[in-house]
């Protein structure tokens, strides 16, 4: 490379601009400075790889009220470390013809941020593909195209437990959706070829989080088991129920492993709109593609930090829908693969990257930023 480019280089590395995005520690590519002292507004590229709507794109603006280095000042005196007030808008569409747009926010309050709302609003244009619920739709096929089209809300308010790492909350769900089948093909058993549905719930919610990092952990736990009780009396058609526990654990192994446990179980009972029904949600599975009245998974994940920078991680679950057939009934799903992490932000243990999956059926590509369990 000639002489003079490389001084062009050197000074354009040295500028503020770009010195932000390289660590002083290792000289690498690092956005912790930028990060950590970014506030106000950013703009954010959204890319989609979920097999059940296809690959797609968006941009995101997101405004960021106080920095994380603020939240960590403050965090000095309150002895909890508190994420910092977000608020954003973001739109997207995928090779499938589904679009969405979205706003909503998240931020804490009170003495010591001991109250912290989640929520927003939504409108989406979703095709989606349906199994049937225990993979069967009465009507000889093996599978039906829908779309829903409508508002979607939700509002979650926590309360921290005295000084502990618990939350008490409530939350609220609002979906407004007309539901259109296929018209090309025989319509499932269960709901006629199209119509507009209106469900509406509230419920309770407790969570833990012990976890060391909330972007990538190492060790400790984080956890919630929550209900949702949808009914006439709070604006919604259906009366019926769904609830959720899972736990996320991480634990080190040595000083370059770190085994991830997932566990996680839902359920619905009532007159369950059929695009509510629970699935299996692990990585190489389209969602909703296994649905029934209950669900579970198991999931393992292993990520060995090879360098200082970068890390290989491999995973592997299993979960099983049952309702329409009995537990020991229901076939297992089995589903795993492997990925490839970057540290992109060293100071805050931010990592990011991809992972590959094989289901029973597909082979899929996912793009990660932080731990792949939500």
């Amino acid at each position: 490379m000639p002489k003079p480019l490389l001084c062009l280089l050197a000074a354009l590395a040295a500028t503020p601009a770009l010195a932000q995005f390289t660590d002083p520690e290792d000289g690498a590519l690092d956005a912790s400075e930028f990060i950590i002292d970014k506030k106000g507004f950013l703009p954010i590229p959204l890319v989609i790889t979920e097999p059940a709507v296809g690959y797609g794109g968006g941009l995101g603006l997101m405004f960021v009220r106080n920095s994380l280095r603020e939240r960590v000042v403050e965090s000095r005196e309150s002895g909890h470390v508190t994420p910092p007030d977000v608020f954003g808008v973001a739109f997207a569409a995928t090779e499938n013809g589904t679009k969405f747009g979205a706003a909503g926010g998240m931020f804490s309050f009170g003495e010591h941020e001991q109250w912290r709302y989640r929520g927003g609003i939504g409108r989406a244009d979703v095709n989606l593909d349906f199994y049937g619920r225990g993979g069967d739709l009465g009507n000889g096929d093996r599978s039906i195209g829908f779309n829903l089209d409508g508002w979607a809300m939700t509002h979650q308010l926590l309360a921290r437990l005295g000084d502990s790492a618990d939350f008490l909350g409530l939350r609220w769900v609002y979906l407004d959706f007309d539901v259109t089948f296929d018209p090309t093909r025989p319509p499932p058993a269960l709901a006629p070829r199209a119509r507009s549905r209106t469900s509406s719930g509230a419920g309770p919610t407790l969570e833990h989080d012990s976890r060391d990092n909330i972007f990538t952990p190492s060790r400790g736990w984080q956890g919630a088991i929550d209900a949702l009780f949808y009914s006439p009396e709070l604006g919604g058609d259906e009366r019926f129920q769904t609830y959720r526990a899972h736990a996320f654990v991480f634990t080190p192994v040595g000083n370059a492993l770190v085994l991830g446990t997932r566990l996680d179980a839902r359920a619905a009972r009532g007159e369950v709109p059929f695009y509510q029904l629970p699935f299996i949600d692990i990585r190489g599975v389209p969602k909703g593609r296994y649905q029934d009245d209950n669900a579970g998974v198991a999931e393992v994940e292993l990520r060995w930090n090879a360098t200082r920078r970068w890390a290989l991680v491999g995973f592997l679950g299993t979960g099983k829908a049952w309702g329409a057939e009995r537990f020991g009934d229901a076939n297992s799903i089995v589903a795993g693969g492997a990925g490839v992490r970057y540290l992109i932000a060293r100071r805050l243990g931010i990592y990011m990257g991809a992972d590959v999956a094989r289901g029973p059926e597909e082979t899929a590509f996912y793009i990660q930023v932080g731990s792949a369990w939500r």
